[in-house]
């Protein structure tokens, strides 16, 4: 049998032209996450050749409902054409993990924080403050639902079965992807689904990751194992990092309350505010 040339498998993995993508979610979503930028990046995973699998690195505590749902859908979009490994390396929870649901296989660092599966919807009440500064709001609406939220008002019985009605449907939504991608019955869904957060060791024990992971190292290999490559080249992609990243802070929920304000004040300066 003749011998293999020094240098050839070195030769070969060179040439390979075929990646894993790593792809960070860090922070608040709607915020330090910035979503259209986000799913841009996922689409340009799905349509590069080059590509063949996907590394999502997670750290982020969630943010909009409707921002988590779409990011969801771009992973499982990617997911149905090569293989997206999400590794929560810090932060999983909320709209953060309703997001790694659309992976092929979610992985946890043993301590990260997962779950926090729910919805909440929170409105201040103004009415006795403005009562105290002897002002007044005159609203002239063309619909009971109009104001809906207002400050300047307590909220009706209506108001009240209004906002549990969405809150609801949210959740469901929310839900029924969980259970589609945990393959979870109603009852251990119902287990799950409480709000409250698990380490990830504790998070593999309840069905909600496949397998706990203490580095990048790992999840690459497990990358690398389901797109069946022979080498392991990674390629960095994203958007341009925000203040808080160039700053070294993700922004995820659990860590300082100024690193928090700061998420939530930079994703309330991008967001657009209209009113029809």
């Amino acid at each position: 049998m003749s011998e293999q040339p020094r240098g050839v498998s070195r030769l070969a993995a060179s040439a390979d032209r075929r990646r894993i993508a790593v792809i960070g979610l860090r922070g608040v979503i709607g915020g330090a996450v910035r979503t259209d930028e986000t799913l841009r990046t996922l689409g340009e995973a799905r349509r590069n050749q080059r590509v063949r699998a996907v590394l999502l690195e997670i750290d982020s505590p969630g943010g909009s409902a409707t921002e988590s749902e779409a990011l969801y859908l771009g992973v499982r979009r990617l997911a149905r054409e090569k293989p997206v490994v999400a590794w929560i390396r810090s932060t999983g929870a909320s709209g953060a993990y309703f997001a790694a649901c659309g992976a092929s296989r979610i992985l946890a660092f043993p301590s990260a924080i997962v779950g926090s599966i729910g919805v909440i919807s929170v409105r201040p009440v103004a009415v006795e403050a403005l009562r105290r500064l002897g002002a007044s709001v005159q609203v002239t609406k063309t619909g009971p639902f109009k104001d809906l939220g207002a400050p300047w008002r307590e909220p009706t019985q209506e108001d009240q079965g209004k906002e549990r009605a969405l809150v609801d449907a949210i959740f469901h939504r929310f839900t029924g992807a969980v259970a589609d991608a945990r393959g979870l019955d109603e009852a251990h869904l119902a287990q799950v689904t409480t709000g409250e957060v698990w380490l990830g060791a504790e998070a593999l024990t309840l069905g909600l990751v496949d397998r706990v992971c203490e580095d990048e190292e790992g999840a690459l290999r497990e990358a690398q194992r389901l797109a069946g490559l022979p080498h392991r080249r990674i390629v960095r992609m994203g958007p341009r990092r925000t203040v808080l990243q160039r700053l070294g802070m993700p922004g995820a929920g659990m860590g300082p309350p100024g690193v928090r304000w700061i998420a939530e004040i930079e994703g309330w300066l991008r967001a657009p505010r209209a009113t029809l």
